[in-house]
Order: C-alpha cells, then sequence, then structure tokens
C-alpha cells in the first residue's frame, strides 16, 4: 500500500507520508504525561499571544491611513510569529492537535486518549494566553502609539465578545481548516526554514479574512477587558469611540464556545478526516510490524 513507510529523500514528505507521520504524532501526544502536555499548552497559549500581540501593534494607527486589506496582510503576517513559535519552538496548540482525529479514525488512539490530551491542552492554552495578556496590561505595552494600540487592542476584543454565535461557529470552521493546513505543511518540510515558509500564508490568510482562532482569542478578549477595567483614565478618554457595550466575562464564553467547536470542525473534520480517508483509510500495516504488536502486546 503506498505511504506505509515515509520515502527518505531530501525533498519535502509526500502527502501519503504526512498523513503518517501526523497520525503517528497524534499518538506520541496523547501518550504524553499530564503535566507536560498542562505546559507546553502554557507555552503554546502565550506563543500564540505573542503573535497577537505583534499582530495588534502593527495594526495601531493603520485605520484610515493604510487600505483595509493590506493593514490585514500586515497583521496577519505578524500574527504568524505565534505558530512558528509553537511549532519551531516545541508547544502543544490545541487547534493544532485538532488533527489527532487521523490516529484516532485509523484505530491507533482511543477516544477517551484524544479528549485527555486536547483538555489539558486548551486548559493550558487559556492560562498562557491570559497570562500573557496580563504581562502585556502589567508592562503597559499597551499604551504604546500614544494609545492607539490600546484602541486597535478594545476594538479586537470588543468585536469578538459581541460576535453572534452562528457566524463565529463557522469563522472557526474556517479559521482551522487553515491553521491545520499550516501544521499539515510543516510536517512535510525537512528544513526550519522549510516549515516557516509553508505556514506564514495559511495564518496570514486565517488573520486578514477575519476568521476566529478560539486560542488567539483567549489573549485578545481578556486584554480588551483589563483595559476597559484598569488603563489610565486619559486612555480610557481616548477610547471613548469604541463600543465596548458588550465586552465582559460572559462574551468571553459566548465567543469561546462557538468558535470552539468551530475549530474542532475545521480542523478534525475538514482536515484531519478528510486527510485519513484519502491516505489511509484501509490501510494494512506490513506483516513485520502486526507481529511486532503482537509480541508487544503479549508481554
Amino acid at each position: 500500500m503506498p505511504g506505509e513507510t515515509p520515502h527518505e529523500t531530501i525533498d519535502a514528505l509526500l502527502p501519503q507520508d504526512i498523513a503518517l507521520k501526523a497520525e503517528q504524532v497524534g499518538i506520541d501526544k496523547a501518550r504524553r504525561d499530564t503535566v507536560s502536555l498542562f505546559v507546553l499548552g502554557i507555552l503554546a497559549g502565550a506563543f500564540i499571544s505573542l503573535g497577537a500581540m505583534f499582530a495588534t501593534t502593527v495594526l495601531a494607527g493603520s485605520e484610515g491611513v493604510v487600505p483595509f486589506g493590506l493593514a490585514q496582510l500586515a497583521a496577519g503576517l505578524a500574527f504568524g510569529l505565534g505558530l512558528v513559535l509553537v511549532i519551531i519552538g516545541g508547544a502543544e496548540l490545541f487547534t493544532g492537535n485538532t488533527l489527532m482525529v487521523m490516529a484516532l479514525a485509523a484505530g491507533k488512539l482511543p477516544l477517551s486518549a484524544m479528549l485527555r490530551a486536547w483538555i489539558i491542552v486548551y486548559l493550558g492554552n487559556f492560562v498562557g494566553a491570559v497570562g500573557t495578556a496580563l504581562l502585556v496590561f502589567l508592562s503597559g505595552q499597551y499604551l504604546a502609539g500614544d494609545g492607539t494600540v490600546a484602541a486597535v487592542a478594545m476594538k479586537i476584543g470588543a468585536s469578538k465578545a459581541t460576535l453572534d454565535f452562528v457566524p463565529a461557529f463557522f469563522l472557526g470552521i474556517l479559521c482551522n481548516v487553515l491553521v491545520c493546513l499550516a501544521v499539515w505543511l510543516s510536517y512535510g518540510a525537512r528544513t526550519t526554514t522549510d516549515k516557516i515558509a509553508a505556514m506564514i500564508l495559511p495564518v496570514a490568510a486565517f488573520v486578514a479574512a477575519g476568521f476566529e482562532h478560539s486560542v488567539a482569542n483567549m489573549y485578545f478578549i481578556p486584554l480588551a477587558l483589563m483595559i476597559k477595567a484598569g488603563a489610565p483614565d486619559a486612555v480610557l478618554a481616548k477610547l471613548a469611540s469604541v463600543n465596548h457595550a458588550g465586552l465582559d466575562w460572559t462574551g468571553l464564553i459566548h465567543n469561546l464556545v462557538p468558535v470552539t467547536a468551530g475549530n474542532i470542525v475545521g480542523g478534525g473534520v475538514l482536515v484531519g478526516a478528510v486527510y485519513w480517508f484519502v491516505y489511509l483509510r484501509g490501510r494494512q500495516e506490513p506483516a513485520a510490524s502486526r507481529a511486532s504488536a503482537k509480541t508487544k502486546r503479549g508481554r
């Protein structure tokens, strides 16, 4: 069967070999101990938040000066820092981990093990993202640009907190299709440069298009809430034109529920399950592999 073993070449992996690698990566992730998963989840939440902070800063002062599309593109390219840090630096990101569905579909991973990994990583991502938002707030970085960074942060957070359920769900689907395709492409790359080059455009596309990423929103909305509650009066006066009536902690939950569900469908079903169906469905393991597995079970 094609794709039984990765082809050893200096070229990027072929899609069927990427599928095998993605399956094995999912198995390995599920085998990590709870503490390691949680700490790696915190790192990923922080890394994505650093990309979000970068994108927010890049957007500051662009409204009415730079065409909307170009400003969004610049923000998307800046946001790519987050996934680069996750993949190259090594961390566990919930949205990318929806590709574990491939190992589940192949019968190599119990549903309980996958859900365990998802929950631990999701909680770690939340801690890392909110913690980074707090660091950004306490550092005063949001005050840069004479309050223009704060204005962008408030506008982004308020718009996400008040987004209706249905569009949030579908924007979450579209987002994680692109995120998981970026991760998928990185699996096929051979060098650090290849990985970065493969990931940057899918990430830039989802940010530029305004799609919804659950982990990024764990940073955007809490930071906006912190600014609303504790920014200096002089800064808040400059933000009077930003509509933040629906910006509260309930809005965070209101956003995360549909966006997270959409992220699972986009990454797990439209990318992971589809690639499993194409490349791994009905695959027969080599006789030697089956014999080895039986031996291990018999010990």
